[in-house]
């Protein structure tokens, strides 16, 4: 895999190429690659995630002084979730890059999307341990704080289950209930689908990596079957 086609796409220049590569290596690759030298993302992943929270916050906090607490940390809630953090890894084209199992490679649905967000956290990971702190802001402020007007504008500020509940109580008088329908996998990788009910109706059924992922994908997909 040539790295540095991506380094000319994020316009940065790694000192140590290795860790850019070992921020692509998803832990299914590294199954199949018994012999590879790498190690997977997650623990750049782990420190990726602080550094782009952080950064956020500060533009935040910065540019919306008239915002209370609450809607900042709606905001900053939107800036840095999955949909968000996939969006912004599908437009610098991570895609090429991915180092995945087979199986892995041909999902292209929702897990893929999750892939995509932790892999953005990584990057952003090791731009930080790589070239310091106010080259990962810096990152974050050319490719994700510009999001935020969008943000705005179409109120996705508000999670898909606050804005499910809004709908729902103002047009129906109801307030939606959610209800775990399968877990499936081992602990360390379990995932579930939850359904979201209106009453007795069953709106929309999500998937995801915790309970809650799967309430906000069951949301969002209940606002478009209900043109909401």
């Amino acid at each position: 895999m040539d790295f540095s086609k991506f380094e000319k796409i994020i316009g940065v220049e790694f000192n140590n190429r290795n860790i850019l590569e070992q921020a692509f290596t998803h832990r299914s690759y590294l199954n199949e690659q018994k012999d590879s030298k790498l190690e997977h993302n997650e623990r750049l992943e782990f420190l990726g995630d602080a550094v782009l929270e952080l950064a956020v916050t500060k533009f935040l906090y910065e540019n919306f002084p008239d915002k209370n607490e609450g809607d900042l940390t709606s905001y900053r809630a939107a800036l840095v979730n999955s949909t968000t953090c996939a969006k912004v890894a599908g437009d610098l084209n991570f895609n090429d890059f991915l180092l995945l199992s087979k199986g892995e490679s041909r999902d292209t649905g929702r897990a893929r999307q999750y892939i995509l967000a932790n892999t953005l956290e990584a990057v952003i990971g090791a731009i930080y341990l790589d070239k310091g702190y106010p080259e990962a802001e810096a990152f974050v402020l050319k490719n994700v704080t510009p999001l935020i007007q969008e943000i705005i504008q179409n109120r996705s500020w508000l999670d898909a289950k606050s804005r499910f509940q809004e709908k729902a109580q103002e047009i129906l008088n109801i307030t939606p209930s959610y209800k775990v329908l399968k877990e499936v996998g081992p602990d360390h990788d379990k995932r579930f689908t939850s359904g979201v009910f209106l009453n007795d109706e069953l709106a929309a059924k999500g998937d995801g990596e915790s309970k809650q992922d799967a309430e906000q994908v069951a949301a969002e997909k209940a606002l478009k079957e209900k043109n909401w």
